[in-house]
């Protein structure tokens, strides 16, 4: 047995204000995958997922049956067989390994399940996103249920707010394009939970408040517009102050060696980074102009285009 392909997914724009209703707009990203699998496979991820996929399925057995339902029989015998999740999906990336995983588990072993060929009206999208918020948490202890979303889809999530989301279109890549999105790889691993709990710790300090609505949604926003419209000028310029928001007052959230980088983008205008997920570790997200330019600013990095202007 060998399941559908699910792909990894990239929040462009939204990480953290999705939480306080900013904007947000998450793209797949099919150059990582995952696949459920039943095969003689004894190598020691194999294993583990095989474990990890069986404390999974006790957890889904605790979900309100009237959100989702089931067939735990199919699930259990699988999972005693040795089923894994194979994948080319690195953790703790910020690029939604869990939500393919979750995605995969969904499309497999839910009786009614929704289908990406119906008619994907509000309703159902929001339907998709609870039950999927609900089974990721088991990986983060809290989920917005974006990342299976989008890796259950494959298409563009546009989030409006939290009760409004819609797949959406995205402005096609020029080949040829100088401008890029990129990721750039920090080599750590970085932890979801220890992140969202200095961001809800910071959360309760007014200052910090007034300057997530003032400051950081309102360009998220604004991005999010930019990006959509396929305005790349004032895209830029609201990416420029966003990435130096984010180094003022997200700093826990950056890994220390790529604070001098950070602050040189913002100086020399050749790229602008930003957090990619929670941040701690994993992928960095970044924005250029001009990719040659960045590649020579950044050279030593591990530098990955994911998108052209």
């Amino acid at each position: 047995m060998k399941g559908p392909l699910f792909y990894s997914k990239i929040l462009l724009f939204g990480e953290y204000g999705i939480i306080k209703d900013s904007k947000g707009l998450s793209i797949p990203y099919n150059f990582y995958n995952g696949a459920l699998k039943l095969d003689d496979n004894s190598s020691e991820e194999a294993i583990n997922s095989n474990q990890s996929l069986r404390q999974f399925a006790n957890y889904l057995k605790d979900l309100d049956s009237d959100l989702v339902k089931f067939d735990f029989d199919k699930l259990q015998n699988d999972v005693e067989a040795g089923m894994y999740f194979d994948s080319s999906i690195p953790q703790g990336y910020g690029v939604g390994s869990s939500g393919a995983l979750v995605a995969a588990i969904y499309d497999k072993y839910v009786s009614e399940k929704i289908t990406v060929l119906e008619n994907l009206t509000r309703e159902k999208l929001l339907k998709l996103k609870a039950i999927f918020s609900a089974m990721e948490s088991f990986f983060h202890g809290k989920s917005s249920g974006l990342d299976p979303l989008n890796s259950y889809l494959s298409l563009p999530i546009l989030i409006n707010s939290q009760d409004n989301i819609e797949a959406t279109g995205i402005p096609s890549q020029k080949s040829e394009g100088t401008g890029a999105v990129f990721l750039l790889d920090s080599g750590i691993v970085g932890e979801t939970a220890p992140m969202v709990s200095i961001f809800m710790e910071n959360m309760k300090n007014e200052g910090f408040r007034n300057m997530l609505k003032e400051q950081f949604i309102k360009h998220t926003d604004a991005c999010v517009e930019d990006f959509l419209k396929g305005d790349i000028k004032s895209l830029f310029r609201n990416t420029k102050q966003l990435s130096k928001v984010v180094l003022n007052h997200f700093k826990p959230m950056i890994p220390k060696q790529f604070h001098e980088l950070w602050k040189k983008g913002l100086e020399t205008n050749d790229y602008y980074l930003k957090l990619c997920g929670s941040g701690g570790g994993g992928y960095i997200l970044g924005f250029t102009e001009n990719i040659d330019k960045a590649k020579a600013a950044l050279k030593g990095q591990k530098l990955e285009v994911v998108y052209n202007f």
